[in-house]
């Protein structure tokens, strides 16, 4: 089967409003900007998105985020987004943080067909216990709150069970694929 596209807009002809987008990148680097673009000229809306931050100023994620088109986001860090605390302290965008080394796992296990997996990371803390603010209600009160994970011990030793990610699409940047 031949994959390749002629074009961006091409490449995400298929991505449609509430699809969950894995998106490549770190800060500033590695990010798919041209597919980024593709995907806002789409006009795609409620998008969920899994990727390290939401971008910066106006590149990256930023473009989706400043447009409403970002209904949730799965990633690692917040960073300087003034427009991505807005939205979220306002009510406007779902926010679930991970560990940057957790967040890449559950994606290669999504990616692998492993559904779950254990990781000390986060034992003792909100992300296994619960109650990390998902959501805001807009006037400072959570409105969604991070679930309990389950918490077993292995030779002693505590480990938070992960669940892997999957997404619908996944956007590179990669001069050849």
């Amino acid at each position: 089967m031949d994959k390749v596209m002629e074009t961006a807009s091409a490449a995400v002809a298929d991505i449609g409003d509430g699809a969950c987008l894995a998106v490549g990148g770190f800060g500033l680097s590695g990010v798919p900007n041209v597919l980024i673009e593709a995907v806002h000229r789409r006009g795609v809306t409620a998008l969920s998105v899994v990727s390290n931050n939401c971008g910066a100023m106006d590149s990256g994620l930023a473009t989706l985020l400043s447009a409403g088109r970002i209904a949730r986001v799965t990633g690692s860090y917040i960073g300087a987004n003034k427009e991505f605390a807005r939205q979220y302290l306002a009510g406007e965008l779902e926010v679930e943080l991970i560990p940057q080394g957790t967040l890449a796992e559950r994606l290669r296990a999504g990616g692998c067909g492993i559904p779950a997996f254990y990781t000390p990371a986060g034992v003792g803390t909100q992300v296994a216990d619960g109650g990390l603010p998902w959501r805001y209600d807009g006037e400072g009160g959570v409105a969604l709150a991070s679930p309990p994970k389950e918490v077993r011990a292995f030779d002693g030793v505590e480990y938070v069970l992960e669940r892997g990610i999957r997404t619908d699409f996944a956007l590179v940047r990669a001069a050849r694929g």
